[in-house]
């Protein structure tokens, strides 16, 4: 299943188009409380790992995806790199979401194997962002 992908200008024209998309950050809830795209809506993909480091996979993800938005919503998924939101954006598909993109570069940056910045996310390009809540009042940190 073919996904279709953005860089990070085409997925901000898409947000201020007016067209009523929505940004989905699949990061943690740690991540995203450090910063995120204004009026994001956080649902992990992946959670911390109770016993020990890294992420498991958050087995409620597609029923939390589905108690916030349509499954004809227009989808913008972003993660951290890329990862995360590509495996989100696959996953929405497959449950029948029509209207999913996803974000290259992610909030941070896509890197290649040894660290290089292969696309400058969301943040590394100067764009909005905030860490507010989503339910509280934002000012843009930027």
């Amino acid at each position: 299943m073919d996904i279709k992908r953005l860089d990070p200008e085409e997925a901000r024209q898409l947000l201020d188009s007016q067209e009523g998309y929505t940004y989905l950050d699949v990061r943690s809830e740690e991540e995203f409380a450090q910063g995120h795209v204004p009026g994001a809506v956080n649902i992990p993909v992946a959670t911390s790992n109770p016993l020990g480091p890294g992420l498991v996979a958050n087995p409620d993800f597609n029923k939390q995806v589905a108690a916030q938005l349509d499954k004809d919503s227009k989808i913008i998924t972003a993660c951290l790199r890329g990862g995360r939101s590509l495996k989100a954006a696959m996953m929405l598909t497959a449950e029948g979401y029509t209207g999913i993109v996803d974000m290259l570069g992610g909030y941070d940056a896509e890197l290649d194997a040894v660290g290089n910045v292969v696309v400058e996310g969301w943040a590394r390009r100067g764009f909005p962002t905030t860490t507010e809540d989503v339910g509280s009042e934002e000012t843009p940190d930027q």
